[in-house]
């Protein structure tokens, strides 16, 4: 009896003895940068930055005393900022379209594919990913464990929708009810129902998703959807809402129209895709809910009709022309009536054309709004967008994301140079297709700390 009983206490003081002796966490100093906090149009100058762990310890303008073993990273002339978040891509989706994806691809080459865009967004600059549907929780999995490189990663499951809507991939000449290798996959799921929508939303949870992608409205080149349709009843999307409600999320929904955009708004969505349709009427209703926009700007690229999987298929042809039309006011109602928007790329496609399509968009988004409002989408907001997740289950709740301050995860960048002055310096490019391959990471973005861990640093 002894002996039982002594064995465990003996453990129990080795286990403590190891404990007393844990290292203290790993502190790396920033000296002289100047920073842009995520939130304000200036630069503190000749600021330092203590890193310790994976949290933002310290942020003063006088020195701050380290121990013997920490890391100094001297910034002069460097601008430090929070890591870049994306909040719609699809990083298992790619391409070259649908119908080769439901028709020829495998669960590995899925994969494959979806751990090499999580590499290439850490290296943009992007610690943060929001998925906006086509991924489940395993890619996060396997990031968190550090079994592959890549962003924090905020799944959306299946993209639910209609038949003959947006989530439909299914063959042309698939039937009713048919499995399909994205249903299987649980990548996309057909929703015809309330009951439909609650049994594949709270499969989604349970798949690893941190919040809800609903097809509200058609597309430009997917084949079976008008862009102009409105998709799923009130009733449907109120479920849906109810479902992330009840796992403490939310809602995002591809909407178009006007009509989609005020109908999601009302049934309870938070988050509107796209948003094409965006005006001052839809602003007042987003600011008194506290809604957020994401809007992919190569849709107001004046050579998108020259893309070829627009201009070679003659009914996405006919929609995007007649898209266009009505989208128009699109980009002088955001700035009228501005409310909160996070940064979108949207790009399905190969890991190299995703990479072009991401400076791109970067690009544009200073063209359109300028480089403080630019900077903002890419950092805050979106950090304001991946704690609509709640508490529970956001898998990074802790700490603050997309701003430099006190207490936020360590995930910041070194520029050199100052982007509100030069934009450039973020990672952009002023060509898409036909844009020569850009490289892994771009030069002007010197060094890439994600959860206090460095993962490039070429000062």
């Amino acid at each position: 009896m002894k002996i039982v009983v002594l064995v465990p206490l003996f453990t129990l003081m080795i286990s403590m003895a190891f404990a007393s002796e844990e290292k203290p966490a790993v502190q790396i100093l920033f000296k002289n940068v100047d920073i842009f906090n995520g939130l304000e149009n200036k630069l503190f100058e000749n600021y330092h930055v203590l890193v310790e762990g994976n949290i933002i310890k310290t942020i003063s303008d006088k020195d701050i005393k380290v121990r013997d073993d920490a890391t100094t990273i001297d910034g002069t002339g460097k601008t430090l900022t929070p890591g870049f978040i994306e909040n719609h891509a699809h990083l298992m989706l790619m391409g070259p379209n649908l119908p080769a994806m439901e028709a020829n691809m495998t669960w590995e080459d899925f994969a494959i594919h979806g751990s090499r865009m999580a590499r290439m967004y850490l290296m943009q600059g992007f610690t943060t990913v929001r998925d906006a549907g086509g991924a489940n929780g395993g890619l996060r999995r396997a990031i968190d464990s550090g079994e592959i490189v890549g962003p924090r990663y905020y799944p959306s499951g299946a993209f639910l929708g209609t038949r003959g809507g947006h989530a439909d991939f299914a063959n042309f000449s698939a039937p009713v009810g048919s499995e399909t290798n994205f249903g299987r996959l649980n990548m996309a799921q057909e929703v015809d129902s309330v009951a439909d929508v609650k049994k594949y939303g709270r499969n989604n949870f349970r798949m690893g998703a941190t919040q809800l992608k609903y097809m509200q409205s058609g597309g430009v080149v997917s084949a079976f959807d008008p862009w102009q349709l409105l998709a799923g009843s009130p009733e449907e999307i109120k479920a849906a809402v109810a479902v992330a409600d009840s796992y403490g999320s939310y809602v995002m929904a591809h909407s178009y129209r006007k009509e989609a955009i005020l109908s999601a708004l009302d049934a309870g969505v938070i988050s509107i895709e796209h948003g094409f349709a965006f005006d001052c009427d839809i602003a007042k209703v987003m600011t008194e809910k506290g809604a957020y926009i994401t809007t992919n700007l190569t849709a107001f690229d004046p050579g998108l009709l020259d893309i070829p999987a627009v201009k070679n298929v003659a009914s996405s042809l006919a929609k995007a022309k007649s898209a266009s039309e009505t989208f128009k006011n699109y980009i002088p109602n955001m700035k009228k009536c501005p409310v909160k928007r996070g940064f979108q790329t949207d790009c399905v496609g190969s890991v190299d054309a995703c990479n072009i399509q991401i400076a791109y968009e970067k690009h544009l988004n200073n063209a359109f709004f300028g480089p403080y409002e630019s900077l903002k989408t890419l950092t805050s907001v979106g950090g304001e967008i991946s704690k609509l997740t709640g508490d529970f289950t956001n898998p990074y709740p802790k700490a603050k994301l997309g701003v430099i301050e006190t207490g936020a995860y360590a995930d910041i960048l070194l520029l050199d140079g100052n982007p509100l002055s030069d934009f450039s310096v973020v990672g952009t490019g002023d060509k898409w297709f036909g844009a020569e391959k850009r490289p892994e990471s771009p030069d002007t973005i010197k060094l890439i700390m994600k959860d206090g861990v460095i993962y490039k640093n070429t000062l």
